[in-house]
């Protein structure tokens, strides 16, 4: 292993451990919903991520999901399954032990931290509205983090030397205007179908909030 994949499976690991320091694991233990939720997610992400399509080994394509799962289940808990999950899809060889690190900081870490960032700026700083939360804490963070996995995982490459600048670009970040807009979809079409049939699963989402803003407002005023 190269430095960079020493630091990288180390940073990982470091930060992975703190969030696991800080989930309720009785509380998952104890409600079986929250268990189903869980299990079913990661199954999901999992079964999604097997289908992939590339010609350099590492260089490979496949859809995310993680804004949707950020979105669904919180911050702690989307790093927890998608660690898992990264995991399995390592362990069954669609993944190099090598990149591990990389994989779960670069690709895993950054986009749901990034995505968790815009929802907290959104409910805090943008009027609360299902649309405004379909489009700008779904949609386009779904687009724009395959954007910033794919940038940052070549460039993983090129640093660590295992291609060129030329060939990651050529073969895979070319790809990146081909998928944002999928990606987008996929995350605006998951939300939006949550809030319509299941909106207690969605951790980020209330009722309160965003179908009756006034009440929230009166709400607060009167704390």
């Amino acid at each position: 292993m190269t430095w960079l994949e020493i630091v990288s499976v180390l940073v990982y690991v470091g930060i992975y451990s703190y969030v696991l320091k800080h989930i309720d694991f009785s509380l998952l233990f104890k409600h079986k919903r929250i268990q189903h939720l869980v299990f079913g997610a990661g199954v999901s992400v999992f079964v999604l991520w097997l289908f992939r399509a590339g010609i350099y080994d590492g260089l490979t394509v496949h859809f995310l999901w993680l804004t949707a799962l950020t979105l669904t289940l919180g911050f702690r808990y989307a790093v927890l399954i998608s660690g898992l999950v990264l995991l399995g899809i390592t362990g069954v060889g669609k993944e190099s032990w090598q990149m591990f690190g990389a994989n779960g900081l670069l690709g895993v870490l950054v986009p749901i931290a990034l995505t968790y960032a815009v929802y907290t700026f959104s409910f805090h700083r943008i009027p609360r509205h299902m649309f405004i939360y379909v489009f700008v804490c779904a949609f386009f963070p779904g687009a724009a983090m395959i954007a910033i996995k794919m940038g940052l995982i070549g460039g993983f490459y090129t640093l660590n030397g295992y291609y060129s600048w030329e060939v990651v670009v050529d073969n895979y970040e070319v790809l990146i205007p081909l998928l944002i807009f999928p990606e987008g979809l996929l995350n605006g079409m998951t939300m939006t179908l949550l809030i319509i049939y299941k909106p207690d699963w969605i951790y980020t989402f209330s009722d309160k909030h965003y179908f009756d803003p006034d009440k929230d407002k009166d709400d607060s005023n009167d704390s």
